[in-house]
Formats: C-alpha cells, sequence, structure tokens
C-alpha cells in the first residue's frame, strides 16, 4: 500500500470512530429522556368562598322578614326561624343584632350566623330541607374592677369620662334610688367609687356583671352599699345590715334636674301671681319614663285641668302619688291596675298649664299634700340574724379592696364605646 492510500485509510477510521461516539451519546441522551416522567398537569386553583353577607336586622321587622328580603322560600325561612327559636328569644330580638349570611359555590345559603353580643351568639346549618341550631360556646371572664372618681356636672358624664358606659351609672345609681336622689342632692366635687365585675371574652369587654360595694360622698355624707345574699334572698345593705331598698323611691325619674320645688308661696309661670306649688318638678325630654315609686293600684288616669294627663296611685299607709302633665300613659294602665314599683305608668310631657317639659310630682299622706323630698318610709327586711357573720366577713373584704389601692385588684381593659 502506497503512502497515500495509507492516509485515506487513516482518515476513515477516524471518521467511523467520530460517528460512533456520536450515536452513542444520542442514543444514551434519548434513552434517559424515555425514562423521565411527564410532567404533571397543573390543577386550576379552588375558587375562594363567597365572603359572608352581613346585615343588621334594623328596625320593625322580623327575622323571617329579613330572610324573605334576602331570597328565602317562605317555607324555608318558617324552617330556619323555629330551629334558631329552640335558643333564641325570637321575640327579643334587637334592631342592632347582626346576621352573617354564608352561602356555598351555588349562592344557596348553607349557614346563618346570629349575634347580638360578642358572646351571644347562635348558629343554624342547613341540612337538606332542614336547618339545625345551636348556641356558640363562648368562653368568658369576670373580672373585678375598681371604678373611682369626682363628679363634676352630673354622674353620667362623671363615669363616661372614666371610660365606662351608661349602663354603669344606671346600676350604681339604682342601688341607692330608695335612700338619694341624684336629681336633687348631688353637688360638684362629690366622690364616688364602687367595685364592679366586667365580664370578657379574651381582651373584648362584653359587659357588665354585678356592683359588688359602692360608695357616693355626698358633701361629707357617706352612702354606702354593699351587695349580699343568702337563703332569705339578697339586695345592698348598709355597712350595719340595713336594707337600702324601701318602700318609696326617692324619685319618680332615673335621671333629671328639678326646676321648682315644694312650696306654699311661687309665683305661678302660667296664671301670674303667688300661689301655693305643693309639687317638685323634674325637667326631662318629652317622652323620658316614668316610674311609679311604690307598688299601689291607680286610682285616677286621665286629663285633669291644669295638670293635664295625670296619673294617681294609692299606696300603703295612706300614701297616694300624682304624676303630671304626661304626654301619654303605658300600656295597662287603667283604674284599678295594680302596678309594681319602677314600673312606667306614663311619659314626661307638656300637657295642661305647663310652659316647657317636665313632670310635676306630688306626694299626698293621710289626704293632705306633703314635701316629698322630706319623706322617710320604712326600709325593707335587714340581714338576718342567720347571716349576720358571714355578711360582716363579706362586707369587710369588699370594703378593704374599695377603699385599697387599685392595684390590689384584677385590673381589665377600659371598655370601648
Amino acid at each position: 500500500m502506497d503512502a497515500a492510500s495509507g492516509r485515506f485509510a487513516s482518515r476513515r477510521r477516524v471518521l467511523i470512530g467520530g460517528l460512533a461516539v456520536l450515536l452513542l451519546a444520542a442514543g444514551a441522551f434519548f434513552f434517559q429522556h424515555s425514562r423521565s416522567p411527564k410532567p404533571t398537569a397543573i390543577a386550576p386553583p379552588a375558587p375562594a368562598p363567597l365572603p359572608p353577607t352581613e346585615i343588621a336586622l334594623g328596625k320593625k321587622r322580623t327575622l323571617q322578614d329579613l330572610l324573605r328580603a334576602e331570597g328565602f322560600a317562605k317555607e324555608d325561612a318558617a324552617r330556619l326561624s323555629r330551629a334558631l327559636g329552640a335558643h333564641l328569644n325570637l321575640r327579643r330580638l334587637r334592631p342592632e343584632d347582626i346576621i352573617q349570611l354564608h352561602r356555598d359555590d351555588s349562592g344557596a345559603v348553607a349557614r346563618l350566623v346570629y349575634s347580638q353580643s360578642p358572646i351571644d351568639i347562635y348558629e343554624a346549618t342547613r341540612n337538606g330541607q332542614d336547618w339545625a341550631a345551636i348556641r356558640r360556646d363562648v368562653p368568658v371572664e369576670r373580672r373585678v374592677v375598681r371604678v373611682t372618681g369626682t363628679l363634676r356636672e352630673n354622674l353620667f358624664e362623671s363615669m363616661e369620662g372614666l371610660g365606662e358606659r351608661s349602663q354603669l351609672v344606671i346600676d350604681f345609681a339604682e342601688i341607692f334610688a330608695w335612700d338619694f336622689d341624684f336629681a336633687s342632692a348631688s353637688q360638684p366635687g362629690d366622690q364616688f367609687r364602687l367595685l364592679v365585675e366586667k365580664v370578657y371574652t379574651g381582651e373584648t369587654f362584653v359587659k357588665y356583671g354585678r356592683i359588688l360595694v359602692a360608695e357616693y360622698d355626698n358633701q361629707g355624707k357617706l352612702h354606702t352599699g354593699v351587695h349580699f345574699k343568702d337563703r332569705e334572698g339578697g339586695g345592698y345593705y348598709t355597712p350595719s345590715g340595713e336594707s337600702l331598698r324601701r318602700s318609696f323611691l326617692k324619685s319618680p325619674l332615673e335621671f333629671s334636674r328639678i326646676t321648682s320645688r315644694y312650696s306654699r308661696a311661687r309665683r305661678h309661670p302660667v296664671l301670674g301671681g303667688v300661689r301655693p306649688h305643693l309639687a317638685v318638678d323634674y325637667a326631662a325630654p318629652s317622652g323620658t319614663p316614668v316610674m311609679a315609686v311604690a307598688d299601689g293600684t291607680v286610682e285616677q288616669v286621665g286629663w285633669k285641668d291644669g295638670n293635664g294627663n295625670t296619673v294617681l296611685l294609692r299606696h300603703r299607709a295612706n300614701f297616694k302619688t300624682m304624676y303630671n302633665h304626661l304626654s301619654g300613659f303605658a300600656k295597662g294602665v287603667r283604674v284599678g291596675a295594680a302596678v309594681r314599683q319602677r314600673q312606667v305608668v306614663g311619659h314626661v310631657g307638656s300637657t295642661g298649664l305647663s310652659t316647657g317639659p317636665h313632670l310635676d310630682y306630688r306626694v299626698m299622706k293621710d289626704g293632705k299634700f306633703v314635701n316629698p323630698l322630706k319623706q322617710t318610709f320604712l326600709p325593707g327586711q335587714p340581714i338576718s340574724s342567720a347571716s349576720r357573720k358571714s355578711f360582716e366577713a363579706e362586707r369587710d373584704a369588699l370594703l378593704q379592696k374599695l377603699r385599697g389601692e387599685p392595684a390590689a385588684l384584677a385590673a381589665g381593659p377600659t371598655p370601648k364605646r
């Protein structure tokens, strides 16, 4: 073989070798990728659940009214209402109650949540054509909190200035309703303090519980009410164990302002001249509820000359009370009807000879008008002898906490309004 033939043979061997290497590499590549798993198709994301519809019940409509407005059939709304009615008093629903409607993918309501407060929550779930309802079990905590302050303009303004709600003012004043008239006797600079239970769920304030002990210092005269309960009942007592509850309230209005006192000689604002004013006038907005100051019987109801709309009540021990210038009468107040202490008998107005909305309140004893602000009425039953030691121990513990340092108590967040 000559030199040229040798060189040609050598190149051919090199080409054949290179081609073999390329074929082997390609085969390995295809073999490897033929064994790799095929990529899995990515499923589309599940649709997000529909947000609940939140509605306030509103005034003058029932739960069924709301449900029908939201598209419920009459029979379905009735079934849901019956299920909730086993746990919730449907006659005591409030306009501010919140209803949440949770819908399924088709848009139909599958669950309803009815909330009256952070702890009063009811839930109904659809089960085919029927509904099942429960009351949620919400954990709560009671904390005893000390509230103390100085009276400025009035008790409402003073307590609300501390961040408290109006309900606490009403509860506090009710303790002394038989013994002290905040309308006529309170003065700027008076001191008040109390221990009250506050109910929380987590850190959310829910409501006030019982006031355990309360004090009101009226220009140096101290009024104290200690709550105590035994087998024979319970209520608020003085530190000596006398009941604060009496046969007559000090005032027929919760909170008001005295504009004219009992007098044998007062210039009449309408008729002129000096005339006896055998009443106490309380200024209050029209429509303010007027309460019976004691248990009794309605002797007269209706129009009475210059007194306008009048209610006259007959009580024990030859007492009568008269409520004049009313805008109207409470339901069920008619001649011969029995009334209970604190029952509303009418509403403040300006009927008859009146220059503006107020209550003309009068008290009669043995057929003669007497000064309502100077009457002393018999108290209720004192602490029983069998409960005396228990009462004294509880009284001492509560008064020590009340008059001690706030840090000694479980302090809770101020309730938000």
